[in-house]
């Protein structure tokens, strides 16, 4: 019977997960998660290279289980994947340091997102910043994982991973698989049109909004600025309202007439945003229902609890192998020997 492959994504502990993020990733993880052995980060290591003060800090807790009842909400089984928190495997730290030696600093400059990433913090670059890539390898690596979906924009950190796991195979022997990466879906711009959906830019519908939030958030939402009256022929391309219709409305020939009278100018705002509401109701109310099933029972927390103590013994066991490998647990033995012998020998005297 041939092994399944693992994969590993996850997301930083920043907020609640929003229809953006579930056309950019969580789509792809619930269609993967029967292919695949899935395991899930919550990254809030690669968090604190952006956002450490204390309050962010003590966010984490809260943020981390909005992310898996958030996931789990959207169709993630939870029996069939493993979620776990990052900081509570001290064993990445060895990793990470280790895997340190295997890129150049040159290499990790010229990739374009760290910068971006410091500039959209507003701050200046701190080492564990430059290093975001390295810690994500040893994320990647330390579950030997086969596949890494990810953004366009971190599609160069795969990359780096590929580079440390080729580098080190080659330097102590096959130690880990060389993981492809899968650029996912596209982004879902916000609800302001401005900009694509995001939690810091309150421009975003959550999978946690309830029908009241979700018809406020659409009847506020950017259309095509010229159309003052219904009467006057709109355009349905680049119009957030219908690339919404298009993402969340399983009626096409709904969505197609819409688009034709609203070009005709014979349809008003209001009737195509109460379609839309409607459409993105009905897209939530499954994950409402599976929501209302985990948030007071506890489990969530469980879930957390049990799937990082299983991704630790993982680590473990990847961390041994690595010092075997590289011939670091010879040296110590040695060592250890030498004085276990000499301290024997005296006695003896």
């Amino acid at each position: 019977m041939t092994e399944r492959k693992r994969i590993l994504t996850g997301d930083r502990p920043t907020g609640k997960l929003h229809l953006g993020h579930y056309v950019g990733s969580l789509a792809n993880r619930i269609r993967f998660q029967h292919e695949y052995d899935s395991v899930f980060i919550i990254a809030d290591l690669h968090m604190l290279t952006t956002k450490n003060t204390p309050q962010d800090i003590a966010e984490i807790d809260g943020n981390a289980r909005a992310l898996v009842l958030d996931a789990i909400s959207a169709g993630i089984e939870p029996d069939n994947v493993l979620f776990y928190l990052q900081s509570a495997i001290p064993e990445m730290a060895e990793i990470n340091t280790l895997f340190q030696n295997m890129v150049t600093v040159a290499r990790l400059e010229r990739l374009p997102s760290l910068k971006d990433m410091a500039r959209n913090a507003n701050i200046e670059m701190p080492y564990g910043l430059l290093g975001y890539p390295v810690l994500q390898a040893a994320d990647i690596l330390h579950v030997k994982a086969h596949l890494v979906p990810v953004g366009r924009d971190n599609v160069a950190h795969v990359e780096i991973t590929r580079e440390i796991a080729r580098r080190f195979n080659h330097l102590y022997g096959d130690v880990f698989p060389v993981p492809d990466f899968l650029s996912e879906g596209g982004t879902l711009v916000g609800t302001d049109g401005q900009a694509k959906m995001s939690k810091s830019l309150n421009n975003a519908i959550f999978l946690s909004d309830d029908p009241q939030t979700v018809a406020k958030k659409v009847q506020g939402m950017y259309t095509d600025p010229k159309r003052i009256s219904a009467d006057i022929p709109g355009t349905v391309e680049g119009n957030p309202v219908f690339d919404y219709h298009d993402a969340f409305n399983p009626d096409k020939a709904e969505v197609e007439d819409l688009k034709t009278r609203y070009r005709a100018g014979q349809v008003g705002d209001v009737e195509v945003k109460g379609k839309l509401t409607t459409a993105i109701n009905n897209f939530l109310a499954p994950m409402h229902e599976r929501r209302a099933q985990y948030e007071e029972s506890g489990l969530i927390e469980e879930i957390i609890v049990n799937g990082t103590n299983e991704v630790r013994a993982m680590t473990q066991a990847t961390v041994l192998e690595m010092r075997k490998a590289m011939g670091l647990t010879g040296v110590w033995n040695r060592m250890r020997r030498k004085v276990e012998r000499r301290q024997k020998k005296m006695m003896k005297e």
